[in-house]
């Protein structure tokens, strides 16, 4: 299919913006939606650094940290119909041996730029009639588990953001929704920041999971998987407020529905290595 046709069951052509999009679940999404006939901006801190540019996607600096990044972004990419906020940061450590900031840097780039640059764009679609927000998070969100607590809580929060967001804007035409991966085949883990004292009494558990994530991420779905996901949401009549995808979505939160907390808890830890 080329990129300026639409498919029978496509709707028209629509002006995407997809953060994060030089690499990973980013640049799967605008290959994806430019394939479906849509006209994509795609984000990158650095897009002149950009060695394989995807044909068809334009590209725009964005810094998510800097509010002054995020309005001129927006102000470039103009009219946006669909909003796809996948940028962001994967972040470890003990909860005791986080810097603060860190912290606050993972916060401002996974949470508060995502909503700072969903403000900017919505006035514009709900003034249309129609508009798509989609927020990628984790499958941790659901599941937490230990020494992720800082993208745990970032990946929790956009999701509190995107179901709260959703009744106010449903009767304007704008749906909003959270897709949520499970471990992914992406390379993450080799981008993953990392904090952990030498010496830490929470050194060798805290191997051990990484180990393991790391292990599992190896063996996980593609980006391409998740942006077939992520089209869904995007281009659904009326789209749910959660989209799942990998790490046997269906089967875990069917048993998150069954079983206590506590033991989900439990079964998350042994699934990462921990006892």
């Amino acid at each position: 299919m080329s990129s300026s046709s639409v498919s029978p069951s496509s709707p028209s052509r629509r002006t995407a913006l997809v953060t994060g999009a030089s690499s990973g679940i980013g640049a799967a999404v605008a290959t994806a939606l430019v394939a479906r006939g849509h006209h994509v901006y795609g984000t990158s801190r650095s897009p002149e650094k950009i060695t394989s540019p995807i044909p068809g996607v334009e590209y725009l600096a964005l810094d998510l940290t800097d509010h002054a990044s995020v309005e001129a972004c927006a102000a470039a990419a103009g009219e946006v119909d669909v909003l796809v906020n996948n940028a962001g940061e994967s972040q470890n450590g003990p909860f005791e041996e986080l810097p603060m900031d860190a912290v606050e840097r993972v916060f401002r780039l996974n949470v508060f730029g995502a909503v700072h640059l969903t403000q900017l764009l919505l006035p514009g679609m709900r003034s249309r009639g129609y508009g798509r927000v989609v927020m990628v998070g984790s499958m941790l969100a659901s599941f937490p588990l230990a020494y992720r607590s800082s993208y745990v809580a970032t990946k929790a929060a956009i999701k509190g953001f995107s179901d709260s967001l959703r009744r106010e804007v449903s009767p304007f035409g704008v749906g909003v929704s959270t897709v949520e991966p499970g471990s992914i085949n992406t390379g993450i883990s080799e981008r993953r920041t990392q904090y952990v004292r030498e010496g830490s009494p929470f050194e060798a558990e805290y191997r051990t999971m990484v180990n393991t994530l790391n292990a599992n991420e190896a063996k996980g779905v593609s980006a391409e998987k998740v942006a077939t996901t992520v089209v869904r949401a995007v281009e659904a009549r009326s789209p749910r407020p959660l989209y799942a995808v990998g790490s046997n979505a269906p089967l875990v939160f069917a048993l998150r529905r069954l079983l206590p907390r506590s033991v989900m808890l439990r079964i998350v830890a042994r699934k990462h290595g921990l006892r």
